[in-house]
């Protein structure tokens, strides 16, 4: 049993070192002026794979966590962050994680139409790649579509890659979304190495593009054909089911190699694009997607919406846009566009 002397004072009260508690708390943080600007490449349990001073000689990867001052905040592939610590590189050392900074757009998707919560998949991408099978498995429009209206709510290109074109042709799937203009690629299975690869990273240079497909569709191999150094694990098609597995379980950011003839130090091979394979997935949720911001993605109908009611679905009796379209200012075919893909947000994707 503990003894108190009843004569002491105050003075005499000791608190025990290191007890939660026996510091009081400030609202002042460290401004870590001399932190070191990183983009994170991987997440893993916890623990982010950064680049420091990439793009220079003196670039290397460093593993950090993050911060407390952080709170909640999430960080992800893409992200461009601020960090301390150790930033040697060297095997078993950690960096802390102490700012993330703005981001210029992100890509967020929900399991499920039903499911409230959103996950961020990357940040600062300019640009989604759907990848497609033409077959083995099927192509799935309702899917494509809804890649399309998350692209755009977050401000993304979209740019179709249409794989395995010699196992079916590719008009009819590319003639349903010419009306959008989107840019696009198609390869085939014995070409996929060579000129398969290189026609993709066309649309790749200077800019960061995350790859987006079910599984199944050929969307790791065609990573693998354009970061060669950077091979991950595939998996095969079930022949009766047309599913793949998922062999990514992590989403990765890698930089594409150099164009050929790029003189070493120049922009072309110091900054090449980024490429940011994720893992396959069977669904592709819009909860947390407003209909209304899908409109922005049209600015030749855009304009026409001015006359609408107001909270128009744009597939509604008064919706202006029938007399906008009628008075020749844009192309039907994009207001059909316009309201499939507005109608995908409503309905399931085995529709």
């Amino acid at each position: 049993m503990r003894r108190y002397d009843k004569n002491a004072d105050e003075d005499d009260i000791r608190t025990r070192p290191g007890r939660r508690g026996s510091r009081p708390r400030t609202r002042i943080r460290p401004k870590h002026e001399d932190a070191a600007e990183a983009m994170i490449l991987t997440v893993d349990r916890g623990r982010m794979t950064c680049l420091v001073d990439g793009g220079t000689k003196d670039e290397r990867q460093v593993v950090a966590m993050k911060a407390r001052e952080l709170g909640r905040k999430g960080v992800v592939v893409g992200d461009v962050v601020n960090v301390v610590g150790d930033l040697s590189g060297e095997p078993d050392t950690l960096a802390r994680i102490v700012r993330v900074e703005e981001r210029s757009s992100v890509l967020r998707r929900t399991a499920d139409d039903d499911d409230p919560y959103e996950r961020i998949v990357v940040a600062n991408a300019q640009q989604m790649a759907i990848v497609t099978a033409l077959a083995n498995p099927e192509p799935r429009p309702r899917l494509i579509d809804r890649c399309l209206v998350a692209a755009y709510d977050a401000g993304m290109e979209p740019l179709l890659v249409l794989t395995k074109a010699d196992l079916a042709p590719a008009d009819e799937l590319l003639e349903s979304y010419a009306a959008l203009g989107i840019d696009y690629v198609v390869t085939r299975a014995d070409q996929l190495e060579t000129v398969g690869a290189e026609a993709v990273r066309e649309h790749l240079r200077g800019r960061t593009t995350v790859f987006i497909g079910h599984s199944g569709v050929g969307k790791t191999t065609l990573v693998n054909a354009l970061v060669p150094e950077h091979r991950r694990s595939t998996g095969r098609v079930n022949a009766v089911t047309g599913r793949g597995r998922h062999t990514t379980v992590s989403a990765l950011a890698l930089r594409l190699p150099p164009p050929p003839g790029a003189k070493p130090g120049s922009k072309k091979a110091l900054d090449p694009g980024w490429v940011i394979d994720t893992p396959g997935f069977r669904s592709f949720g819009l909860s947390h997607i407003d209909p209304s911001r899908v409109i922005h993605a049209f600015p030749d109908l855009e304009p026409g919406t001015e006359g609408c009611p107001r909270a128009c679905s744009h597939d509604e009796p008064d919706c202006a846009l029938d007399a906008w379209v009628a008075d020749g200012h844009a192309d039907p075919a994009r207001l059909y566009s316009l309201r499939r893909l507005l109608a995908t947000r409503e309905a399931s994707e085995g529709d």
